[in-house]
């Protein structure tokens, strides 16, 4: 684990995980912006994470860089223990690190499948639980970053896109067993943000599928995620698309 800074966050806190870049990132800064000390966890990309921590702090915001391998349910209790030894309240938690690495069904093993499901679906269940006092004492409300896949389906993505739908159904049933203390709330991107691989070819054909003929941005799911935070306090049980109109076609 990151050691920790000897100055207390503000009154007003959130934890994104996976803020290193892309999605994360974005939703980081966009908390920041709207008032909270982040706390920016990262897995391996502690130089992403670092520079996320420079972008908050350029805008003049706070926050703080903690690491925690997700797939380790001591790390992730180790985390959360770090977060409330820091403060006594969170006011938004957002589930963002996944993995998505393609396997074909036939060759897909227990050890992936577990790990899938370990990462993308226990950690926001086992780091929700462990967080639940600070995010009661904030009225705070957990954000879940689900997928288009949730229910489009991709082959190779099997054990993808049954976490993703285990993460939606999550959402809901955490939206009426915590509620009125904390709400939960899914956001499910589409294309917002191209693989580093995937080949031009792909990108335009997959871009001619979206209504909006056009790929999404990061920041147009963390504006949402602020939304949510922010504005829109009887939002609860909701997942709600940044597909661009993907998921309504065939």
């Amino acid at each position: 684990m990151t050691p920790l800074v000897s100055h207390p966050p503000p009154l007003k806190a959130a934890l994104v995980t996976g803020a290193g870049a892309r999605v994360g990132r974005a939703i980081a800064l966009e908390l920041a912006k709207a008032g909270a000390y982040v706390w920016v966890h990262y897995h391996h990309s502690e130089v992403g994470a670092l520079e996320t921590l420079a972008l908050i702090e350029a805008e003049g915001g706070h926050g703080r860089v903690i690491q925690a391998d997700l797939s380790s349910r001591a790390e992730v209790d180790a985390l959360a223990q770090h977060v409330l030894s820091a403060s006594e309240r969170l006011d938004v938690l957002v589930h963002n690190a996944s993995r998505f690495e393609p396997v074909p069904f036939e060759a897909l093993n227990d050890e992936a499948w577990d790990e899938m499901l370990e990462v993308n679906l226990t950690t926001p269940a086992r780091l929700t639980r462990a967080l639940l006092p600070a995010l009661r004492a904030a009225s705070g409300v957990v954000i879940n970053l689900c997928d288009i896949g949730a229910e489009r389906p991709l082959s190779g993505y099997a054990h993808y896109s049954v976490s993703k739908a285990g993460l939606v159904m999550l959402t809901r049933a955490l939206a009426v067993e915590l509620a009125p203390e904390v709400r939960c709330v899914g956001l499910s991107p589409g294309q917002v943000a191209w693989p580093p691989n995937m080949p031009q070819l792909e990108r335009e054909a997959l871009t001619k599928r979206i209504p909006m003929k056009a790929c999404g941005h990061p920041e147009d799911v963390a504006r949402l995620a602020r939304f949510v935070w922010r504005e829109g306090q009887y939002l609860n049980g909701a997942v709600i698309p940044v597909d661009g109109g993907l998921s309504c076609r065939y």
